[in-house]
Parts: C-alpha cells; structure tokens; sequence
C-alpha cells in the first residue's frame, strides 16, 4: 500500500510572501500566532522540541523523508505552484531533487488556484491571479517540470510520471494543454504522464477530457464536509458566520465551524468511489483557525487511537472497494490547518506510530 502524503512547501521566507504579509512571513507565523477560540481548543500546535524548520535547508527535507520513510510513507505530493513562468515556494522541492540522499518518491500536485488574501478576510483582493497563457508558456512549464520527472524517485503509473492538478475544470484549454504535454513526455523519453485529479467541491472533470486522466483523487475531509455542510444546522453556523462579518464583536465560538472528527470519518468510510478512477483519501486531523483566525474550521475529539482505527478501515477499502493500491493523505505539514503527521508537542511521534500499526493491520 503506498500512502502519499500531501507535502506544504510555505516553510521558508520568499519575496512575494514577505510583501504580502511581512517580512519573515513563512507558514509558522501563523502557526505561532495562534491562539484558542474556545474552550478546549488545542492552540497553537507546537512542534516537537519547537522544531520550526526551513525548508531551504537540505538537512530538514532529509529529517522529514528518512522519518516518513520510517513510519511506511510510501511519498510526498509536493503542492506546486506556477502563474505562467511564475513560480512560488519551488525552492525545496529543486533542492530535494538536487540531494540524491533524501530518498523518499515524490510527485506534484499543481495547486492551480488564485492567490488571494484570504486569511485577512478580503477574499476579494487578489495577490496572484492564475492564468494559463498559450502553448509557449506550456512548453515552458513541462521544460520545469522534466528533470523531476525524469528522477528516479518520481512517482510513476505505468512508467509515467504522475501528475495530479487541483483543479482541471478551471483550465479553458485544458485538452490542448495536456496533449501537448504529453506529445512533449514522448519526445523526451517518457511514455507519456500519468494525469490525476483532486475530487473536491471545486474541481470536476467531465467529459471530453475526462478520458485523460487516470486517476481522481478523494480530497478529504474537504469531500466528506462538503456533504456535511449540506445539513440544515451547518447551514445555520454558515449564516451566523455572515452575520459576524458585519458585527466583529460578534465573532466568538459560534463563528467557528465545528465538526466532530468521528462524523466526518464516518462520512469518509460511507463514500463510494465516484468512478473506477477514484483514489481514496484521507486525514489526520483539521483545523484552519490560524489562518483564518476565529472564521476557521476545526475538527473536534481527535486522537491518535481514533486516527489509527479509521486509517486501518481506509487501508482495507483501498483494497477492497476502490481496488488501488494508492491512498493519500492530508497532510504531512500542513501545520496552518491542522493536518500534519509530523510530531508535536500534545502527541510526539503518535500519529506516525498510527500509520506504521494501520499498515500493520492490513498486513502491509
């Protein structure tokens, strides 16, 4: 069984991010600055012995693959980024592929969405647009790309490099795009790319261009909370939410989306693949509140037991119901929502200690 996991690269100061929000803005910031909305309310999160690292140093990318690697992560699914020759936060990723002894596969996600400055509640205010810009700048993306996927470590479908984007249904020349692509993986000796999709609330692929891609791949909790969110209460804590927009003192527990974390498992374990294609996914925890601050979402009554048992039955359906043998994972660090397997202070290396026993369980 080959358990990727979703890899956050925002760990290292870059130019952009420094104007947007500050000098010295990495991912950690908001992660030191957050604080409880609640009563109960597990923050900050705190890494263990307050390892806060930066990822432009090649010893912490070995740190976090020799000790996924320790605990049955099969790899990671580096978030890319990439606004038609703009390329944001590549920097850990170019310097993994240049240090052969991290040893942990790989592949991309391309994050294809517009950068906004959402965490400061102005949705509206655009700080990167993303655009998809005609076959040059096509060609120039795949030229980024090839050395990558000509690594050894890449993760690889039928001797294809396996490509997974956001959100396809956003790219207007979408089929062009990837037969472009692919015409250009054959010239350079690949057998072509292996394309994947992320199956959410906001990315589907119909037809005709649907028969290009291999995979779909179950972004949880975001599928299971999008049937959640389809209840009358939700509905209710979404509309207090607007109201609190116009009255700020009104921001207070009740402005903060909460869900039990054993529901939205359950609602997980309940999904059907959406198609033969489906690759199921799952989480570790979640909880975006210091990004978003008291507009978050937080899940409630997590523990390391609990994630062990739901990722085992997840395991055995990948198995028996999807029939893949691929399962992904949000997240390894995405630290400013909660999802990370990485260890901290509240439960050390027990998350990890999960996976390793799920895989056990299902004798992998």
């Amino acid at each position: 069984m080959k358990i990727i996991s979703f890899y956050l690269p925002q760990y290292h100061e870059v130019t952009e991010n420094n104007e947007w929000w500050g000098k010295g803005f990495t991912e950690w910031v908001n992660v030191k600055n957050s604080i409880p909305r609640f009563k109960g309310h597990q923050q900050p999160r705190i890494p263990l012995n307050k390892n806060y690292y930066d990822l432009t140093d090649s010893k912490s990318l070995k740190w976090q693959a020799d000790l996924a690697k320790e605990y049955g992560i099969y790899g990671f699914c580096y978030y890319h980024y990439w606004f038609e020759g703009h390329l944001l936060l590549e920097k850990p990723a170019e310097i993994m592929l240049q240090d052969k002894s991290i040893e942990l596969p790989f592949c991309f996600c391309w994050a294809n969405h517009t950068w906004r400055r959402t965490w400061a509640n102005k949705h509206k205010t655009v700080l990167l647009e993303q655009t998809y810009g005609d076959k040059e700048d096509w060609e120039n993306h795949f030229n980024y790309f090839l050395p990558f996927f000509k690594d050894d470590r890449y993760i690889k479908n039928n001797e294809k490099p396996m490509l997974v984007i956001y959100n396809p249904s956003s790219i207007d020349r979408l089929e062009e795009m990837l037969s472009l692509w692919n015409q250009l993986a054959l010239e350079n000796g690949l057998n072509g790319i292996s394309y994947s999709y992320q199956e959410n609330a906001y990315a589907t692929v119909d037809t005709p261009t649907s028969n290009m891609f291999d995979y779909g791949i179950e972004y949880q909790p975001s599928r299971a909370l999008e049937v959640i969110n389809k209840s009358s209460s939700s509905i209710i804590k979404r509309t207090t939410n607007r109201i609190a927009d116009a009255i700020p003192i009104l921001r207070s527990r009740w402005t903060t989306l909460t869900y039990d974390y054993d529901k939205v498992w359950k609602c997980i374990l309940n999904q059907q693949p959406l198609s033969n294609k489906s690759i199921p996914g799952a989480f570790v925890d979640w909880d975006d509140s210091p990004r978003r601050k008291n507009r978050g979402s937080v899940s409630l009554g997590v523990t390391p037991g609990k994630f062990k048992k739901y990722l085992s039955q997840q395991i055995r359906r990948t198995k028996e119901v999807y029939q893949k043998d691929m399962l992904f994972v949000f997240a390894w660090n995405e630290w400013g929502e909660g999802g990370y397997l990485e260890p901290d202070e509240l439960h050390n290396y027990k998350m990890l200690e999960a996976v390793r026993e799920a895989l056990q369980e299902n004798e992998e």
